[in-house]
C-alpha cells in the first residue's frame, strides 16, 4: 500500500511540474502577445526602433567618452612620472640646476599645476 501511494504520489508531483511548465509558457506566449498587441502599427513599431536605436548610439559614445577620459588620466600620470624621472636624473648627473632648485620647481602652485594639466590635456586631445 505504501509502494502504491509512493508511485501515485510521484506520478502526481511529475504532472504538476510539467503543468507549472506549461502555465509558465502560456504566460510567456500571453505577454508576448500582450507586448505586440500594444505596439500597435507599424509606424509605432518603427518608431520604437528608431529610438532604441538612438539610445544604442548614446550608450555606445558614453562608453567611448569614459575610455577617453580613462587614457587622459593615464597619459597625464605618464607625463609627471616622466618629469619627475628627467629632474631626477638630471639632478644625479650633477647639471644645472641643483637638486635643491629641483625642489623648489618641482613643488609648483596648485593652479600653475592644473594649468600645466590643462594644457597637456588639449595637447593630447589634439593628437
Amino acid at each position: 500500500e505504501k509502494e502504491t501511494w509512493n508511485r501515485e504520489r510521484l506520478l502526481l508531483q511529475k504532472s504538476l511540474k510539467q503543468a507549472d511548465a506549461e502555465l509558465s509558457k502560456l504566460r510567456a506566449e500571453l505577454r508576448s502577445e500582450a507586448f505586440l498587441r500594444e505596439l500597435g502599427s507599424d509606424s509605432e513599431n518603427a518608431v520604437l526602433r528608431r529610438v532604441y536605436g538612438k539610445y544604442l548610439r548614446a550608450e555606445s559614445f558614453r562608453k567611448a567618452l569614459i575610455y577617453q577620459k580613462k587614457y587622459l588620466l593615464l597619459l597625464l600620470g605618464g607625463f609627471q612620472e616622466c618629469e619627475e624621472a628627467t629632474l631626477a636624473l638630471i639632478a644625479r648627473m650633477g647639471g644645472q640646476p641643483s637638486y635643491t632648485d629641483l625642489e623648489l620647481i618641482t613643488h609648483h602652485s596648485k593652479g600653475f599645476t592644473r594649468f600645466r594639466s590643462a594644457v597637456r590635456v588639449s595637447i593630447a586631445i589634439s593628437r
